[in-house]
């Protein structure tokens, strides 16, 4: 794997695990009781966006790692997923 395909792929999972993070314990201002005019109820009331980054940060790399892992160890290759036999054989 290449520098450019792991910085691809940490992105992919940086932005995947951070739209999983993103609503966890969210309270919303309709739950606090604190509406902002002009804004929607289901607005977040504090988002906490630096600390979600970092959460999001530090579990995308432990799965990065272990991906990265998995692809650079040759445990599962391209050839493993091809289940249709359309790659031919290897060699």
């Amino acid at each position: 794997m290449g520098p450019t395909s792991a910085l691809v792929l940490f992105a992919v999972l940086w932005f995947l695990t951070f739209l999983v993070v993103l609503p966890i314990r969210l309270k919303t201002q309709g739950d606090v009781g604190q509406i902002v005019p002009g804004t929607h109820a289901g607005a977040p009331h504090e988002p906490q966006l630096k600390k979600r980054a970092l959460i999001t940060t530090a579990i995308a790399f432990v799965l990065w790692c272990i991906i990265a892992g998995i692809i650079v160890s040759g445990t599962i290759t391209v050839r493993d997923l091809d289940f249709y036999g359309r790659m031919g054989p290897a060699g």
